[in-house]
């Protein structure tokens, strides 16, 4: 985030801005007036929502609020205060139902997750951290020692639950993704389960065609004439690369949400059948299908 926030211009980024709602301009002009918590309101020429899976700016489009898959996710950082010892590698474990993941972020760091079905007895564990690590270690399985250190040694502050929730893919084609002036991307657009990894990068794809989209419309000479007319033919060309993003954007969410889904039911499924596809047929294909989703060209941001 600081990396991107250095690229701007001082006081373009105003963190901590929940959007609460959206409004029209009275007066019927071209600005949409974006209320935020602290009560201030924010005149905006062109709102994208990036607000996540419970957006204000996707529910003013009409979008459904995402659906809970059936299935939560227990996270946490380990912080082994030196070097932790394991290798540069995701290491993956599943079976029973369940399913973790190690993944070492530096020399003394390493990100774990624990994904499960809960029941309705399961509900007091996602809401304590302590039982949220005596659960995970009880259903780990036979993981090597050092994947059990990662969880044991993981701080209550830096465990946390979550449900899993995703956009019904065909969504994507049957809802207004852009209105006027106003879109979204990023989770607000395609959320989806995490099971493929592609949630972060297909909201930094979103930014690239998002830019490129913009560009042309918020770079062009105003006509001569009046300010008001000159403001309405900017408002066009804005709607005309919303609408230009969100028909690009469509077919790869539609894709994402799809494969993370069935990625996500497969690995984590508890029955016999399943299972055994998993293991023996379908074991090099989803590992394929990882590398797959992920090799994809959303195309040059040209700033001439």
């Amino acid at each position: 985030m600081e990396a991107l926030q250095k690229e701007l211009p001082s006081g373009t980024i105003r963190f901590s801005s929940k959007v609460v709602s959206i409004q029209e301009e009275e007066s019927g002009g071209c600005f949409k007036l974006v209320h935020l918590a602290n009560g201030s309101v924010v005149k905006a020429k062109v709102l994208i929502g990036c607000d996540g899976v419970n957006s204000v700016v996707s529910k003013w489009l009409g979008l459904k609020k995402p659906t809970f898959v059936g299935r939560s996710a227990i996270r946490g950082f380990a912080d082994f205060k030196g070097s932790h010892g394991f290798e540069p590698r995701f290491l993956q474990f599943f079976g029973k139902g369940v399913r973790s993941g190690f993944l070492p972020c530096n020399e003394d760091t390493v990100f774990w997750f624990f994904t499960f079905t809960p029941s309705t007895k399961d509900k007091e564990v996602e809401e304590n951290p302590a039982k949220m690590k005596e659960f995970v270690l009880s259903n780990l399985g036979k993981v090597p020692d050092k994947v059990k250190a990662a969880v044991e040694i993981t701080e209550l502050d830096s465990i946390a639950c979550s449900p899993l929730r995703f956009r019904r893919p065909w969504e994507l084609f049957w809802s207004n993704t852009s209105k006027g002036n106003v879109s979204v991307a990023g989770d607000a657009l395609h959320p989806m389960t995490p099971d493929i990894g592609q949630g972060g990068c297909a909201a930094l794809e979103d930014g690239v065609v998002l830019a490129r989209c913009l560009a042309e419309a918020l770079r062009e000479k105003p006509g001569g004439g009046t300010e008001e007319g000159d403001g309405k033919e900017e408002y066009k060309r804005i709607e005309r690369g919303l609408k230009l993003f969100a028909r690009e954007r469509r077919w790869r969410g539609f894709v994402l949400i799809s494969a993370s889904y069935m990625v996500g039911f497969v690995r984590q499924s508890n029955g016999v059948v399943v299972n055994f596809l998993r293991d023996k047929v379908l074991a090099t294909f989803l590992a394929g299908m990882l590398l797959k989703m992920a090799d994809f060209d959303c195309g040059r941001l040209s700033i001439s």
